[in-house]
């Protein structure tokens, strides 16, 4: 495999390079001063040692940041801000561009001023300080989360141009925190009657969800202080949140003031009259949170131009909620033919898989698609099949294969294919 992938890098660069070999530019060969020269930071000291306190990005890179969608909602405290995901490497997503969602703007909420409770079918309710709960026993776990409505716009045909707008609403981070479970059998929970948790948050639009027990019992439940090596930002939820692996993200509350175990599920306005699936005969699809299987080619991806012909990088993302991403294919052609791409690794359960392919592009129109199959067999759908399931007038759950067109002159942009 090495050896094919030589030869096809050598084979592409030399191509290039004699198509080019005619022109004006490299007819006559002249020296390059940004090598040649000495540059001012060669010959002077730089900037002192922690001069910033916090690092930040290089001023050169100030165009890559999250972006709201204007006009998405009517006050912008209720609203999304998409992560760039064309412009990150690897799987983990830099804590200052995880995407947002929220239901009432975000606080910065004095940590020595946050309690925890926990209540509801347990033998001693019980409040918590944020320090009483990092001095319990910590795990550190790198997971994905997905708005559930993540690639709504595309539900019924082509609305957005690039895939931070796409798929924009995807973050993967490493939690650390204390398992749910570990708080609930503190406080003496009823695991025998105790089917369902309540999970409130302590911002003004009284967030609240149901979590089944068998995902806390897991110990994959998290109230997490963490992220990413820091504390948690507070757009993230600061200073506690929930962690709910592969479930949409709406299930993950942030600023987590209140654990309630129940028997059954507690019915809120957020899962009820929101975060819902409309099914084509008119009914609503409740308490379907797991984010299914799903990919995305970031680069060559919408906005982006190829600017000569030759060797290119297919890169892209892919996550399952159920678990991890086996195999990953990569198509050209508009689905005709596909290629396994290689998987990064190590690849972790519910969390990003970052893949990549070679490919030589020729200079003709091409149409780049990614299909992921996770470690239960699950394949990531087509449009065709999956609306003749769910209909075009849905909001949430969209797991289609994405597809990206080249055209001759290089520009990319997105289209459907059935």
């Amino acid at each position: 495999m090495d050896d094919e992938r030589r030869g096809l890098l050598r084979r592409s660069f030399l191509g290039a390079a004699a198509g080019l070999a005619g022109g004006a530019a490299l007819a006559q060969p002249r020296g390059d001063d940004a090598i040649l020269v000495p540059q001012p930071h060669a010959i002077a000291l730089g900037q002192p040692v922690a001069a910033t306190g916090y690092g930040l990005p290089s001023r050169y890179e100030r165009n890559l940041q999250r972006r709201e969608s204007p006009g998405l909602t009517r006050v912008t405290q209720s609203s999304v801000s998409f992560c760039p995901l064309q412009g990150l490497f690897g799987v983990i997503t830099p804590s200052g561009l995880h995407f947002e969602r929220h239901h009432q703007g975000w606080w910065d909420i004095d940590p020595s001023q946050h309690r925890l409770m926990l209540n509801g079918l347990v033998k001693t309710p019980m409040v918590f300080t944020v320090e009483e709960i990092m001095r319990l026993s910590p795990v550190s776990r790198f997971h994905f989360i997905e708005c559930g409505a993540n690639t709504a716009m595309e539900w019924g045909n082509v609305a957005v141009p690039t895939v931070q707008y796409t798929h924009g609403m995807l973050s993967c981070s490493e939690f650390t925190g204390v398992p749910l479970r570990a708080l609930l059998e503190m406080a003496g929970a009823d695991f025998t009657k105790g089917r369902f948790v309540l999970a409130e948050g302590a911002d003004g639009s009284s967030m609240t969800r149901t979590i089944p027990m068998e995902l806390v019992m897991s110990g994959e439940v998290l109230v997490a202080y963490g992220q990413n090596g820091e504390m948690l930002r507070p757009e993230n939820g600061y200073p506690l949140r929930l962690v709910v692996p592969g479930v949409q993200g709406v299930s993950w509350v942030k600023y987590l003031r209140r654990i309630e175990l129940g028997d059954q599920p507690y019915g809120t306005k957020d899962e009820t009259s929101h975060y819902v699936d409309l099914m084509p005969d008119g009914r609503h699809r409740q308490y379907c949170g797991i984010q299914e299987c799903k990919s995305v080619v970031t680069t060559p991806s919408g906005g982006q131009v190829l600017l000569d012909q030759g060797f290119y990088n297919i890169t892209g993302l892919a996550w399952s909620g159920r678990g991890k991403v086996k195999r990953v294919d990569v198509s050209v052609d508009g689905g005709r033919n596909w290629r396994g791409a290689r998987l990064e690794g190590p690849v972790h359960g519910k969390a990003l898989t970052r893949f990549n392919l070679d490919w030589s592009w020729g200079g003709k129109p091409a149409i780049i698609q990614s299909r992921a199959m996770d470690d239960t067999g699950y394949v990531q759908p087509h449009y065709k099949p999956l609306r003749a399931v769910r209909g075009t007038r849905s909001i949430y759950h969209n797991n289609a294969v994405q597809s990206w067109l080249v055209s001759e002159s290089g520009e990319v942009s997105n289209v459907q294919v059935a």
